[in-house]
């Protein structure tokens, strides 16, 4: 599948305003989840978006929205939607934040390696070396200690492969589905797998949590919208190492809403994050323009 490179742009904006948008979703569950369990706020997250989703859709294209010639694989989306939340909410009740996050930003690896097997497509050893001096930023930023590494940091691996088989299965929806039936399957999917699971352990909604409820699926819902544009658009291999852009805006967020102050360990590591992620972009470029 050929690509032009006048769209790689479009695919770094649509990533890096989808993260944006899941961390304001993770500020947001962060706080309900020292009230409510993970499945009932992804039960909210993605019933709520469903019923906006839907109103979208219905004064958009009425029933045309609905229309998808990918039903399957839209399921298969909802399932490992939950399931990459889930471990990585569960996570965080095991392991220090830092050290979660770490592990659950091996994601572009797992993008690139599922983009080499299955979508064939070829990474030069720049972007390798890219990738992982990016993740060597992450590591930098979060500094896990070793001696705490327990079975429980199989969760945030399990919320990494998760989350890339599910971005990478974007490239398979043809491109005249449009991205709001991408955004309603998925919340429905996650509403539908996450809702009987959420039963046991329901706690009543108090009523200053409904706006935060509301913010999270409106800004989980369009975060990964954006996210699958951005692999639809573009080379999964070229769009992936900025889902590290994640981690700089979590410090922030971290900074303004927890008081959490930044160490010069963050700044070395932002460093190679932004670094590694400009390099894939400018050697792609490059690479395009570089006759055979």
């Amino acid at each position: 599948m050929s690509i032009s490179s006048s769209r790689v742009p479009l695919g770094i904006a649509c990533i890096t305003s989808g993260i944006f948008c899941l961390t304001v979703s993770d500020t947001l569950a962060k706080w309900l989840g020292h009230m409510y369990s993970p499945m009932q706020i992804l039960f909210l997250r993605g019933g709520l978006a469903a019923i906006v989703l839907l109103g979208l859709a219905a004064a958009a294209g009425g029933r045309q929205a609905l229309q998808t010639m990918h039903p399957g694989i839209h399921l298969l989306r909802g399932a490992l939607n939950v399931a990459a939340a889930y471990c990585f909410y569960l996570s965080l009740t095991m392991l220090p934040q830092a050290e979660a996050t770490a592990i659950a930003f091996s994601a572009p690896f797992f993008v690139t390696i599922i983009s080499v097997l299955f979508l064939k497509e070829k990474v030069a050893l720049g972007g390798w070396l890219a990738l992982c001096i990016g993740f060597a930023g992450v590591v930098l930023v979060a500094r896990p200690d070793p001696g705490h590494v327990q079975w429980a940091a199989l969760l945030p691996l399990a919320t990494a492969l998760a989350y890339a088989v599910m971005m990478t299965t974007a490239r398979y929806i043809k491109a005249q589905e449009s991205m709001l039936t991408m955004m309603l399957y998925l919340a429905l999917g996650q509403a539908v797998f996450a809702g009987p699971l959420s039963v046991p352990v329901w706690q009543p909604i108090q009523s200053e949590h409904l706006l935060g409820f509301v913010g999270i699926a409106l800004f989980s819902t369009l975060g990964l919208g954006l996210i699958s544009q951005a692999f639809r658009v573009a080379p999964a291999s070229i769009v992936a190492p900025f889902d590290y852009s994640g981690l700089i805006w979590a410090t922030l967020f971290g900074w303004l809403v927890w008081h959490e102050i930044p160490t010069s360990w963050f700044y070395m590591g932002a460093l190679l994050i932004a670094g590694s992620g400009i390099y894939v972009a400018l050697f792609h470029e490059r690479s395009e323009k570089t006759p055979s």
